[in-house]
């Protein structure tokens, strides 16, 4: 096969895949606490050892950089204003961990994410609380029917995760461990940060970056096209000369 072809072919390979992370980054703009992909881009090796056998995309890396925080001033809206994550139990009952949003107070009166997951904490809101309120540290108190005083009622700790690039995103804020990103609890004072109740952390997606990254993408894909184009035109140049 013409060189060309297999160059041509593999750079429009890897900016397509480059394009559906770029595309993912711009339609999650809009949801709390989304980290954004950048993808990265690997030489491949020619034959006999030689840099001229393309480009390929690597799998894309999640971006754990801080997203502004949004004051709503609703009580159940938490923001991790930090690396920190929260700890919440998924449907099969495995942790998972959470960069907060919305909470919900469920059936059995146990604080949830949006969603129905129950935090790890299992906070229970007695019926009739209210003025419930989250504390920097984590402390969840509300006051209880017929009390005047707030009770605390568990605390939310945050999370350490010692390798965070390891982290499966689920969507939604939640992230699956693996066994090299081993997480552990840890206060605000090592680094993680605080809870900040009444806010939602924004996307950490820059439109203006994003619109850069495509119009590059735009540019490396019609290069390649022409790659492709210059091979499909010495292909015919060769097969005339052999009339």
């Amino acid at each position: 096969m013409n060189g060309a072809f297999s160059i041509g072919a593999t750079g429009l390979r890897a900016q397509e895949r480059a394009l559906g992370i770029t595309a993912n980054n711009i339609a999650n703009m809009n949801t709390p606490a989304f980290k954004r992909s950048s993808v990265r881009f690997s030489e491949l090796m020619g034959p006999g050892g030689g840099a001229a056998g393309g480009v390929s995309a690597l799998e894309a890396a999640t971006v754990f950089a801080q997203g502004d925080l949004r004051v709503t001033g609703q009580p159940l809206d938490v923001a991790v204003d930090g690396e920190g994550f929260i700890e919440v139990l998924g449907a099969d009952g495995r942790s998972l961990l959470w960069r907060g949003g919305t909470l919900s107070v469920g059936a059995d009166g146990l604080l949830a994410t949006a969603d129905g997951l129950p935090l790890h904490a299992m906070i229970r809101i007695p019926e009739g609380a209210d003025r419930l309120t989250i504390a920097s540290d984590g402390a969840v108190a509300a006051v209880l029917a017929g009390d005047t005083t707030p009770t605390e009622l568990g605390r939310i700790d945050l999370q350490k995760v010692d390798d965070p690039s390891e982290l499966t995103p689920l969507g939604g804020g939640l992230y699956r461990t693996t066994g090299e990103a081993r997480a552990a609890f840890a206060t605000g004072e090592e680094g993680l940060g605080v809870l900040v109740q009444g806010a939602i952390e924004g996307a950490n997606v820059a439109l203006s970056n994003e619109m850069v990254a495509l119009m590059l993408m735009q540019r490396a894909y019609a290069a390649s096209a022409q790659a492709l184009q210059a091979g499909d035109q010495l292909m015919a140049i060769a097969n005339g000369l052999r009339r």
